[in-house]
């Protein structure tokens, strides 16, 4: 996974119910836009996130 500032991280839900979550990614901790990053969610919360499976990065531009 490849992301940069600026870009949008989606995170699905992980069961039935559940709502997706998504954030602006605010910083990239990772060598050339390798996890982890620091996200800014859409609730305001921010958080250190290595990015599983069920994520997709939604790029800027």
């Amino acid at each position: 996974m490849q992301a940069n500032v600026g870009d949008r991280l989606l995170v699905h839900g992980r069961a039935v119910g559940m709502p997706d979550h998504a954030g602006q990614i605010v910083e990239v901790r990772g060598t050339d836009g390798a996890p982890p990053y620091i996200v800014r969610f859409d609730d305001g919360h921010e958080s250190l996130v290595f990015p599983g499976p069920d994520s997709v990065v939604r790029h800027s531009g």
